[in-house]
Order: structure tokens, then sequence, then C-alpha cells
């Protein structure tokens, strides 16, 4: 590892900080009943495997998949139309709004119904988590992850990123709170109803809160085909390092969701641990301490830094709760404390500073249309392919001593292991091409500070100049 050298970081103010943490947190709350409690309300469901058989696989997997691609549709189309119009407020602030009640129609799920109901069952699943999609994607996938990227620059995007990547698992731990008054008593609608309500209040704190950009670039798109734009050849080309970079984030998001949409029910079901809400907190208090203070670290000593030491770690973490398999009962509670925070807490520092590193890769005035180039690769690709992962591993997992019962098998984290091992291949590549991207980030940051001066000037003519005037 180099020296490490501190450098200062540009500073963002109350009112930006106070819109990427309530829309930062609100987005990650909504999406963490899309990724964990829709999963879990589908397997619940569909729990008594003799009644409704492999349902309880394929309602998840179909969920997770279609949802998948419509985020990613979703947001190639949003993000392109905010480049157009040159704002990203707008499609936040509605968009929220409609997300929440998108969020309550799960709320009207039936519960009880025969096993000949179930294909209908399942395609309300899919259908509203697909709506609610639509939504939350616009919101939050296209404009307000294009609107980071254009209140932020190179000198602190690794404290951004790695506090937003902390925000899902303090979603987490919102959501798990509230489910232990109403879901995990039984009260579904209730958990669904209040958590709809939560986007709707944010959407209209950020009428008044959240603030574009004045760098925007305004796109002058002319057709359909620029919508597509960061899909070109000619453009991965050109800008080959961001693909490498999102080649990363992709990996270590498949390696995420082999385990992610079952990580509650792996806990209480197969672990044993019913009471799982003391446990599941601690890691995620702990990972985000532990995120929050790399964090600071990406931005005063360099990403580059970091890079795969945070990764190799995040190999070793998902590795020991695979390992818990072969260490007894006694051991599971001390291992899911310690190597779930590992895991948690260095799966989220490397996905916070490969996102950084994609913002600095990401080229001015096409903040928006990029953002469905991020989604294939974070979102689509390992919404797809790690539940299929999880799927060809636990589809003949069901408890030897009662085959009623689905339970999530240990080698979910043996895969995510591995994947996660893969992405070191080309996180290798980003921290060789850090010295290079920063250097050209300064230049880009001096030439747009030194043109901001001689608008300023413009506006301002000296007494001088008006005189002569």
């Amino acid at each position: 590892m180099s020296t490490l050298k501190a450098e200062k970081s540009n500073p963002l103010g109350a009112r930006i900080w106070s819109s990427l943490i309530i829309c930062g947190l609100i987005g990650q709350i909504a999406w963490i009943i899309e990724n964990m409690y829709f999963a879990t309300f589908a397997q619940d469901i569909f729990e008594d495997t003799a009644k409704y058989g492999s349902n309880y696989y394929i309602a998840t997997t179909l969920m997770v998949i279609l949802s998948a691609l419509t985020a990613t549709l979703t947001t190639i189309f949003a993000g392109a139309w905010s480049d157009k119009v040159g704002k990203r407020k707008v499609f936040v602030t509605a968009g929220y709004i409609v997300w929440g009640f998108t969020i309550m129609l799960f709320a009207t799920i039936p519960l009880d119904f025969s096993s000949d109901k179930s294909g209908v069952v399942i395609a309300l699943l899919v259908i509203f988590d697909c709506i609610m999609t639509l939504a939350g994607s616009t919101a939050n996938d296209a404009a307000f992850n294009a609107w980071v990227t254009d209140v932020t620059d190179k000198t602190n995007r690794g404290r951004v990123n790695t506090i937003l990547s902390v925000m899902p698992v303090l979603a987490t731990v919102v959501a798990i709170v509230l489910a232990m008054f109403t879901y995990d008593k039984g009260n579904y609608k209730a958990f669904f109803v209040i958590l709809g309500v939560i986007p709707i209040i944010s959407g209209i704190i950020s009428v008044f809160l959240l603030k574009d950009s004045p760098r925007i670039v305004k796109s002058d798109m002319s057709g359909f085909s620029d919508v597509f734009y960061g899909f070109r050849p000619s453009v991965a080309k050109d800008n080959k390092y961001m693909f490498v970079c999102l080649a990363a984030l992709c990996l270590v998001g498949i390696a995420q969701q082999t385990f992610m949409s079952y990580l509650i029910n792996f806990i209480t079901m197969t672990l044993g641990i019913k009471d799982y809400i003391l446990p599941l907190g601690v890691v995620i208090v702990l990972s985000a301490v532990i995120t929050g203070v790399l964090g600071v670290m990406y931005d005063k000593f360099g990403r580059k830094n970091f890079y795969i030491p945070v990764a190799a770690v995040t190999v070793a973490g998902t590795l020991a709760i695979y390992l818990a398999k072969f260490m007894g009962e006694g051991a599971y509670l001390p291992v899911l404390y310690i190597g779930g925070t590992v895991m948690l807490g260095a799966m989220l520092c490397t996905s916070g500073a490969l996102m950084a590193a994609f913002q600095d890769y990401t080229p001015k005035g096409y903040e928006g249309r990029f953002q469905g180039v991020r989604m294939c690769f974070t979102v689509l690709l390992p919404m797809i392919i790690g539940p299929v992962i999880s799927l060809m591993i636990g589809i003949n997992s069901f408890d030897s001593n009662d085959s009623s019962i689905a339970s999530p098998p240990f080698e979910i984290f043996l895969a995510a292991s591995i994947v996660a091992a893969l992405a070191i291949i080309p996180i290798v590549f980003v921290a060789k091409d850090a010295d290079r991207l920063r250097r050209q980030k300064n230049t880009d940051l001096k030439e747009s500070m030194d043109s901001d001066t001689l608008e300023v000037k413009d506006e301002n003519p000296s007494e001088e100049n008006v005189k002569e005037d």
C-alpha cells in the first residue's frame, strides 16, 4: 500500500446533506421492503411446501428478476428524460409520493387461498412489485442518483457514497422495528400501509428541501437512440474503465443477491435464532459505523488504497458465515455477530468506493443516461443471476426432518464468497487507474472553478469597466 497522504474535501452544506440523508434513507426503506420483506412475504405465504410445492422459491425468483427488469428499463428512460429537461427534483418529489401509494398495494394481497389459486397470487405479487418498482426507480435510481452525481465531486464522493451505502442497513433497522409490532404479529396490512406513508412524507419534504444543482448540463438529445447512449459500443470503448468498475459492482451485487432475499429466514430457520432482531440490529449498526469511518478515510487518503483490502475482507466475511455450518449450533450466534458484521461492513464499503468511482467516470452532461447503464450492472444482472444461484442451490434444501418447511442453506454464502472473490479481478484494474482518474478530475475541477469565476466576473463587472462603458 502506498503512503497515505491526507487531502481536503469540498464541503457540501447542510441542505445537500439533509437531502442526501432523507431521500437516501427513505428510498432505501422502500427498497428494503421490496428486496427483503416482499420476498419474505411471498415465502411466508408459500411456506407450506407440502401444499404449495416449489412456489416458495418460484415466487421469490420471479419477483426479483421481473422487478429488476422493470427497474432497469425505467431508469434508462427516466434518466434520459431527466437529462433532456435538465431537472432531477420533479422526478424525485413526484416519484416518492407515487412510490408510497404503490407499496400499499401489497396490503390487498390475499393470505388465505387454495393451492389452485397459487398462480393468481404469484401474479399479483409480481405485478404489484413491478408497479412499485416503476415509481421507485424513477424517483431513486434515475433521478436521485443522478442528482447525487450532480452535487458531488471527486473530493467528497467517497464519503457520500459510503454513507449512502449505509442507508440500506439503517433502513433495515427501521423496517425490522416496524415489523416487530406489525408484520411479525401477522398484521401484514398495517405493515405495508405504514411503510407506504414514509416515502409520501419524504416526497412532500423534498418539495421544500431538495434543490437541483446549478451545474446540471441540459441535454440536446435528438432522438430515441440517445436514450440508449450509454449502451453504444463506441461509448463503452471510450469509457472502458467505467465498465470495468461496473463489472466489479456487478459481481459484488451478485454476491449480495445470493443471500439477501433469504437473510431473515436463514437466521430464523436455518440458524434457529428466532429472536433475530437484536443480533441483526447489532450487525447493522456495527457495519454502519465501519462504513462511515472508511468513507471519511476514502476521501482523506484516496480510495485506491482501500479497494483490494476491503474486497478481500468481503470474501472472508461471507466465507465465515458458510463455515458456521461445520461449527455446531453453539457457534451460530457468535459467527452471526462477528462474521455478519465483517461481511456486511466490507461489502458496503466495497460498493460505496466503486459507486464513487463510477460517478467519477461519468461524463459531464450524461449523468441521467448513464444511470440506466449502472442499473444493468448493479440491479438487473445481480438480481437475475444471484437469485438463480440461490434457486439452484436451495431448490432441494428442504429440512430433512420436516419436508413441509423450507430452510435456506449455508451454501448460499459459499456461493457469495466465490462470486465476491471474482470481483477482485476488475477491482485490481480500477485501483491501478485511480491515480490517472484523480489527476483528470483535479484538472476538470480546476477548469470548472475557473469557468465559474469568469462567469461571476462577467455578471459583476468592475466599477472601472462600468465607467468606461
